[in-house]
Order: C-alpha cells, then structure tokens, then sequence
C-alpha cells in the first residue's frame, strides 16, 4: 500500500475578491476530487486574495497508480494556468 500526499502553491493573479478566489480554487479541487478519489482542501493562505496552498492524499495499490494522481492533479492545475499558476509543487510518496 502507498500514501501519496502533496501541497500545490498557486498564484491568482487576476483575482480581485475573496470571492473570485474561492470560485476559482473551488473550481480546481472539485475538478481533482471527480477524477481520482482524492482528498483534497484549501490548506493555507485563506486570507489572502491571489493565494492559495491546495494540499491533498490518497491511498494505493502501488506505486504506478500514485504516479498517475500525481500526474493527474499536475494536469489539473495547468489546465486552470490562465486563472491559477502555480508557483510549488510538493510531493510525497510512502510505503506503508
């Protein structure tokens, strides 16, 4: 069994509100949760307006399947590039 677990730092240049950014940073995890079986939530950076730490984890079978969630959430967030850039990836893999 593995445990993969990450944090993703993003940038929302264009967001104006609280609101905007909640709209967008809602967007991308709902996004992430309805393609893989993932937990995932806003972890840090609540306050602030063009910032946000998106952390997520999941539980496999093996190791291929953790470096496809990996590959999945990376593919997420670049598909949401012109509302969010990311600015950290941070990954982690464990063997339980």
């Amino acid at each position: 069994m593995f445990v993969v677990y990450g944090t993703i730092d993003l940038h929302l240049p264009y967001s104006t509100s609280l609101k905007e950014k909640r709209k967008t940073v809602h967007a991308v995890i709902a996004r992430i949760r309805k393609r893989f079986n993932v937990s995932v939530s806003e972890v840090d950076y609540h306050e602030l307006w063009q910032r946000s730490q998106i952390g997520f984890s999941a539980v496999t079978a093996n190791f291929a399947e953790s470096d496809l969630i990996i590959s999945a959430i990376k593919e997420t967030i670049y598909q949401y590039s012109d509302q969010a850039e990311p600015i950290n990836f941070l990954f982690n893999h464990i063997t339980v």
